[in-house]
Parts: structure tokens; C-alpha cells; sequence
């Protein structure tokens, strides 16, 4: 069964305080919702359109005209029927939806292949950042509730800052943590050579983009043993990936909505996995309509998946779902919030238009 009809809604969330992406300093999360729906309005599937500011080449306004465009021209009804062209947020929302309207029409979540049956649970990365103090509270209250993968964000400025806080953490957990470091690009070959000698490399799992210029990540990795993760590389140079000597990368990390969707994300994982990189599935904090669905989408990257970056909602004042997405746990239960995500808090959104398919 097709959907017959479909609404769009806009949303903007607050951030529980102001957000910087490249510059770019965020107040509030705002994005459209695509809502697929029966002729008899008995089933409704849920899909998200939100470039980030910072992040997404298309703004919020290019995407939704771009997305109009395309139901006024093309059927809605196949992904693999999706054209060429399609802004990377618009086409993940497209094919969360249609996912989503076919589970909710059979009564069985999507089915990735994948060598091993999906993973009943998916462990949480946490991001650590703020003052050094605040940074150790937060890490030993987490390590209470179980997590033992941390993110520190680190750049040229704020590096003896965040060597200090390694020191820190490593002195209090010992090698029962593992820490990622994200430099965002911002290191020069030099710097991240010198920033990488005073670090405690018992912890480190990798660096991801470590440096301004990519190409240069074989080389770093020749100077220092330290492993890099690919993120950013992944959609401005993405040809690099297959380009570094074995050793030197670690990771790959996932954001569906900035790669070009859920199917390119796949294709992405599955080479994670034939080169034995861990898939770091992450978000643009979005709401849990997409969080849901990424959990359930790194279920099916390994029957051990690696610690995602999933935790982005707590920084946004409320969720768009009945039942807000998360854990109070260091793993997320992938199963049970897929379906979670598909129960949605309209009293949320702002209901933009109405198209019969």
C-alpha cells in the first residue's frame, strides 16, 4: 500500500542554550516533518528535513522548496526510484518516511542486510565539553551510569586545556574509558604532530579530522601511530577514503542527513566493515523522529556496534515525540525506540500543507 496523502509541518525546538557550528551560532533547531498518510488515515509514517546551519551547504528554505518541487514532479512511492540531485537532508527524510510508512504497513521495522542479525542494544558516546571542572563532573556521573566512550572536542586554542582534562580522566578511569578527540579540521600537519606527543595514548581511541588539510592524514598517522576517523572528508573529498595507507584510520562517522541519506549511509558502513572501521553512526541534532531511526540503523552496522553519537537531544529544550528519545543508560534499546519514533508529539508542529499523492 501507497501512501494517499501527505503533510509537511514546521518545527523550531530551543536549544537549552545557544549552540556554535562553524561560526554559526544556533538559538533554536528548526526543520520540516514529513508526514505519509493512508487513504483511511489509519497509518502515518514520519520523516525529517533539517539542515543544520554550519554544517548543510542548503538552508531550511532551499531544502523545503526543493522538496515541493520534487512531490510536484515525481511519484512518492520508491526509494530506489529517488533522483539524482537531492539536497542530502531532503533525500533522508524522503527515505526515513518511505522506510518508515512500509514498517508501519507490514508491522516489521526495516531490514538492513548485514553479515549478522542486528544488535539488541547500541552504546552512547558522550560529548564532554565546557570548563575542566564541569567536563570531570559530568564524565564521573556518567561513568556511574555505565558510559565508557567520551568525546572531547579539541582545537589549536584549547588543546593544553583538553591535554590536561586527558590527564585528568585518565588518572580517575584508567584504560576502562575510551576517549575521541574531534578536531574539526582545525590542526595544521605540525600542530596535531606536536599536540599528539603529550598525549596519554592508552585512552585515545582516534582523532577525527585532525587536520585543515586531509590528504595529510596518511602522513600524521606515519609521524605519530595516532589513527584519524573521517567525517567531514567524507562529503567534501570523499574520493580520500580509500586513498590512506592501512592503520590510519580508525572510524568512519555517519551523519545521514549530511551524507546523502539512509542508503548512502549503508553503502558507508558496509565498507566500514569490510575494512574493519568502526561506523559511528551521529546526528545534527535532530529530533528522535531521525534519532530513532539512526538507532536503529546502527544496530545493523555490527552485532557489537561501535559507541554512537546519538545523545545529541539533551541539548534541545523538548523532543518531538510522546515519549522523548534517549536512555538513561549508557546503551539505547534500537527496537523499542524505532517504534517509540513513530509516535510524535503534533501539538509540536505547525501544520504548513496538505498534498494528496
Amino acid at each position: 500500500m501507497n501512501a494517499s496523502f501527505l503533510h509537511l509541518y514546521r518545527y523550531s525546538i530551543p536549544f537549552n542554550e545557544p549552540v556554535t557550528v562553524r561560526n554559526h551560532r544556533l538559538l533554536n533547531r528548526e526543520g520540516i516533518i514529513i508526514a505519509l498518510k493512508s487513504s483511511d488515515g489509519a497509518m502515518i509514517s514520519y520523516g525529517e528535513i533539517a539542515p543544520l546551519p554550519g554544517l548543510h551547504e542548503e538552508t531550511l528554505h532551499m531544502a523545503e522548496h526543493q522538496f515541493m518541487e520534487y512531490i510536484y514532479n515525481h511519484k512518492l512511492s520508491t526509494i530506489d526510484l529517488l533522483p539524482e540531485g537531492l539536497f542530502p537532508s531532503v533525500k533522508t527524510g524522503i527515505e526515513i518516511a518511505l522506510f518508515n510508512f512500509k514498517a508501519v504497513n507490514s508491522g516489521i521495522p526495516p531490514f538492513f542486510s548485514s553479515p549478522s542479525p542486528s544488535a539488541s542494544r547500541v552504546p552512547i558516546n558522550a560529548l564532554l565539553a565546557g570548563e575542566r571542572e564541569s567536563i570531570i563532573v559530568r564524565a564521573e556521573t556518567l561513568y556511574n551510569l555505565g558510559y565508557r566512550t567520551f568525546k572531547l572536542k579539541v582545537t589549536p586554542k584549547n588543546a593544553e586545556q583538553t591535554l590536561g582534562v586527558i590527564r585528568e580522566l585518565s588518572l580517575k578511569f584508567g584504560e576502562t574509558v575510551a576517549l575521541r578527540l574531534d578536531a574539526n579540521q582545525s590542526f595544521s600537519l605540525d600542530e596535531a604532530v606536536e599536540f599528539s606527543k603529550n598525549i596519554i595514548r592508552d585512552n585515545i581511541s582516534y582523532i577525527e579530522e585532525p587536520l585543515t588539510d586531509p590528504i595529510l592524514i596518511g602522513e600524521f598517522h606515519a609521524r605519530t601511530a595516532v589513527r584519524s576517523a573521517l567525517d567531514e572528508t567524507l562529503w567534501q573529498q570523499p574520493y580520500l577514503m580509500r586513498s590512506f595507507p592501512p592503520g590510519a584510520l580508525k572510524a568512519l562517522v555517519l551523519k545521514p542527513n549530511r551524507l546523502g541519506g539512509i542508503v548512502e549511509t549503508l553503502r558507508l558502513a558496509q565498507y566500514a566493515r569490510e575494512n574493519n572501521l568502526l561506523a559511528v553512526l551521529s546526528s545534527a541534532f535532530e529530533s528522535g523522529i531521525s534519532l530513532s531511526f539512526y538507532a536503529w540503523l546502527a544496530a545493523h552496522t555490527s552485532t557489537e556496534p561501535a559507541a554512537s553519537g546519538l545523545d545529541t537531544g539533551r541539548y534541545l529544550e523538548y523532543d518531538l515525540l510522546d515519549l522523548p528519545f534517549g536512555s538513561s543508560s549508557d546503551t539505547l534499546t534500537p527496537q523499542e525506540l524505532y517504534w517509540n519514533g513513530h509516535k510524535v508529539a503534533t501539538s509540536h508542529l505547525k501544520p504548513s500543507s496538505i498534498w494528496t499523492l
